[in-house]
């Protein structure tokens, strides 16, 4: 295969990011906390200015947005405020009380007297994320990563470019101020030149984590040579029961589709029981509606609702069940059963995060082990799929792959492992040929 051509510019960074990660895998967990705490410092004393730049790119979004270059949702999330800076710089801090992950015995075998082996994490090593819109990611993915050990190689959108170059410079700095930590551990690129460039070399990077839209998720796993986790639909359901409570029905729907419509953990079609009570369903839609979300129902649905005339009902297509809006438009649609419901979310769901109100626990058991997703929730909103939320400290993103990390990424998702092993002059020449059989004993931990 021809090895592509990279410019001397990304090779330099590239390598420089190699050398930073080779630094950063011996760092004990007491210097990558202070670095951490450090941050979160920085961050604060520097909320003008990054308020600043953000309005700066405020500015530039909204024009994108009225060229028809940027949606409603999308342009909302490049928006940082000092709440924001507060919960990045917290962030931070709630990742550097986390465990390291990084140097845990995982597994110990005794393969013979004074031979043994041990399975132990480790970094993964340089890896590129690539986003959209929201610049926090920026602090988000620099925690975790110095935390766990690895460089990261930044690339957000041009609608936050100058939030983004803000933001990497803070970390840069206070990486440098540290005395023990390369800045280049966390750098930045800008152009879809260089992504183009970084995708296809295998040989310098680990990973590629691309957070974004579905087009970017997928051209990204379409030209990339080197592994890539993440997923590129949030279509996520929730299902009602016909042994659902009332309450609980209406607090996880509406929380799932309300809570923050424009994130791929909000719910995208709402599958409802024959038997669910349509005098439930009715006052669930109105809520909803009354919300300004629109309303696209299947047949079925629109026959149950003919006493609710207040709702404004849109016929729901085919490619309404495929469809991730991240906007304030949901599809209903009506089932025979819980089986059916499964069967659809099977067919149609992108294995994100899908949930059950029910209060037959034998069902939602049955529920959560035969829906193919990342996370399966019983009573509770898709919302919770976030690594914070989750205990993770943060997350650099969420992959529905069944790779060696899924649902929300956070530090685990961030190691992989090596062996080690221990001998005293051993070869394997002495267990051959039945001569010495090996013990394979475990070690206790």
């Amino acid at each position: 295969m021809k090895t592509p051509q990279v410019s001397a510019a990304i090779r330099q960074q590239i390598l420089r990011a190699r050398e930073a990660s080779l630094v950063l895998a011996n760092l004990d967990n007491l210097q990558k906390n202070k670095i951490l705490h450090d941050l979160a410092q920085a961050l604060r004393e520097n909320t003008a200015e990054i308020l600043a730049e953000n309005a700066r790119d405020m500015t530039e979004a909204d024009k994108m947005r009225e060229r028809g270059e940027l949606s409603s949702s999308a342009c909302k999330r490049v928006l940082l405020n000092e709440a924001k800076i507060e919960q990045m710089a917290k962030n931070c801090e709630s990742v550097s009380a986390l465990p390291d992950p990084s140097g845990k015995i995982v597994q110990a075998t005794r393969l013979d007297e004074g031979l043994e082996l041990y399975r132990v994490s480790c970094p993964i090593g340089v890896i590129l994320v690539i986003f959209e819109s929201r610049p926090d990611v920026v602090i988000q993915i620099s925690a975790l990563a110095i935390k766990s050990g690895n460089a990261v190689i930044l690339k957000g959108g041009k609608e936050a470019q100058n939030s983004n170059r803000v933001l990497s410079g803070i970390i840069r700095k206070t990486l440098a101020l540290s005395n023990y930590a390369p800045e280049d551990s966390v750098s930045l690129v800008e152009s879809r030149d260089e992504v183009a460039e970084l995708v296809k070399m295998s040989a310098e990077l680990d990973l590629i984590i691309p957070r974004g839209s579905n087009e970017l998720v997928q051209h990204i796993q379409k030209n990339a040579q080197v592994p890539v986790l993440g997923h590129a639909d949030g279509i996520c359901h929730v299902f009602l029961d016909e042994a659902a409570d009332a309450e609980k029905s209406m607090e996880v729907a509406l929380d799932a589709k309300l809570d923050y419509p424009a994130v791929c953990n909000a719910v995208e079609t709402l599958l409802v029981h024959k038997n669910f009570p349509d005098k439930w369903l009715g006052e669930l839609l109105w809520k909803m509606q009354e919300a300004g979300v629109e309303l696209r129902v299947c047949a079925e649905t629109k026959k149950r609702l003919q006493t609710f005339p207040e709702l404004k009902l849109k016929n729901a297509a085919e490619e309404d069940w495929k469809t991730e809006y991240i906007d304030l438009i949901i599809a209903v649609k009506s089932v025979q059963s819980a089986e059916d419901a499964v069967q659809h979310i099977n067919h149609f769901g992108s294995k994100h995060t899908d949930t059950i109100v029910s209060e037959n626990a034998e069902l939602a058991e049955w529920f959560m082990n035969t829906v193919d997703a990342a996370g399966v929730f019983w009573n509770a909103s898709t919302r919770f799929a976030d690594g914070f939320r989750y205990g993770l400290g943060a997350e650099v993103g969420v992959s529905t792959g069944k790779i060696h990390a899924r649902g929300p990424v956070g530090l685990e998702g961030l190691v992989i492992y090596k062996y080690k092993l221990y001998g005293n002059g051993h070869g394997v020449g002495r267990y051959s040929d039945g001569k010495r059989d090996l013990l394979h004993e475990n070690i206790a931990l």
